[in-house]
């Protein structure tokens, strides 16, 4: 297959049954076989109807703040003395994270099917917010699940959600962390799917989550493309983002998949290390599975069985990765690499320290992956970063890791 015709196959996926190549696809229950078919079929028709964009364009702008700058890092480029880095700026949104643009795009689209009760998981808790938050506006009722330990570890964002009206539901089955929130979730849909909708956070899940997502977070690349072309005149040469299940790291990606000088990397979370239960990075050490309504590469042994996974960013620390992701992989279009905890904590404090912007540890797993490659490029070429929420949320586990350090 000829370059360009390559890279049209990747940006035509995924075909009418959500699979990206082997990956994706519906495997749920009987009972969310429908469901899910109505809601694919309402999301095309929203994506045709001029008055459900023109309502989406006005929270995402009124309510949301977009669109969000596209920063030059100065200091940060200086010290690295490499290429010219440029930050999008999502953690500048309304919550503190790009997860509220899939989340007023979902509300809209919940509204529009008459549900009356909003579900979602969270990890790192910002989603959770998000969530709340258009639940909030729009006076639906609102139910949270989050594992007992990122309870604990993003205690902020519990409260967060409190405030705003949600019912937090912590889950103390297996890890207690985002695989088991997603568990239940999914529990409480099957049981209540007549009158709920699942805000699912990721570009993960059973189709037509992981394009729905990925349309609602595309946003962020639409964007930065259109601000590096009158920043810089050209594209940039290098794209990166953090992953955990992908949504914010596809958001960027997709809009410059047909551009083959742009190169795009994917930063997954090594944790302690790359060995079995210390670390998130699916592509290091996973294989190919179905977990939680879709194929894609998992974290598991060599009898199926879902690993226990560790990340210092509550975020990144999930089993599975987007079949988006796994598609690109193949086909070469995007590379992944991880960053420990360690390296993440260290970009976290060099960003906080050169630029005053203090970033989530799962945006810093990016910054430290730049840290690493910067040095080895030109000064002629550009990089943009996905800075995709604020570190607020995060001052508590930081502060407990210098001093364990210390």
């Amino acid at each position: 297959m000829k370059e360009n015709d390559q890279t049209n196959a990747v940006a035509a996926v995924p075909d009418q049954d959500g699979h990206f190549g082997p990956y994706g696809g519906r495997y749920v229950p009987e009972t969310l076989m429908h469901p899910l078919k109505e809601l694919e079929e309402e999301y095309f028709r929203s994506q045709q109807d001029p008055k459900f964009q023109s309502r989406l364009q006005y929270y995402l702008r009124e309510f949301c703040g977009r669109p969000t700058p596209l920063y030059f890092a100065e200091r940060l480029t200086e010290s690295l003395q490499g290429p010219r880095i440029y930050l999008k700026r999502e953690d500048l949104l309304h919550t503190g994270a790009h997860k509220i643009n899939n989340c007023m795009g979902q509300i809209l689209l919940a509204r529009r099917m008459g549900k009356r009760r909003i579900i979602a998981e969270t990890g790192a808790g910002q989603h959770g917010v998000a969530t709340a938050t258009v639940a909030a506006m729009f006076g639906l009722e609102c139910v949270i699940y989050m594992g007992k330990l990122d309870c604990e570890r993003q205690e902020l964002n519990v409260y967060r959600m409190k405030m705003l009206g949600a019912e937090v539901r912590p889950v103390i089955a297996g890890q207690q962390t985002l695989k088991e929130a997603v568990n239940e979730a999914m529990r409480d849909w099957v049981t209540n799917v007549r009158h709920t909708h699942y805000i699912l956070g990721t570009a993960y899940g059973a189709h037509p989550y992981p394009i729905m997502v990925r349309n609602f977070q595309r946003v962020i690349g639409d964007e930065a493309k259109r601000q590096i072309l009158e920043r810089e005149e050209r594209l940039p040469d290098l794209l990166v983002a953090c992953v955990g299940g992908g949504s914010n790291a596809i958001g960027l990606f997709y809009p410059f998949l047909e551009d083959k000088s742009v190169r795009l990397l994917g930063v997954e979370a090594g944790g302690q290390g790359i060995e079995p239960e210390r670390h998130a990075a699916r592509f290091q050490g996973g294989s190919l599975g179905v977990l939680q309504g879709t194929r894609s590469w998992i974290l598991q042994d060599e009898h199926g069985q879902i690993q226990r996974t560790h990340s210092v960013s509550a975020g990144l620390d999930y089993a599975a990765v987007g079949p988006e992701h796994a598609w690109l992989r193949d086909r070469q279009r995007a590379e992944y690499d991880y960053a420990t905890d360690e390296q993440a904590l260290t970009a976290c404090l060099k960003l906080s320290r050169l630029e005053g912007i203090l970033p989530a540890l799962e945006s810093s797993h990016a910054l430290a992956a730049i840290l690493e490659r910067a040095p080895r490029m030109s000064r002629e070429e550009l990089i943009i970063a996905n800075l995709s929420g604020r570190g607020d949320k995060d001052v508590h586990q930081i502060a407990a890791h210098l001093s364990e350090g210390s």
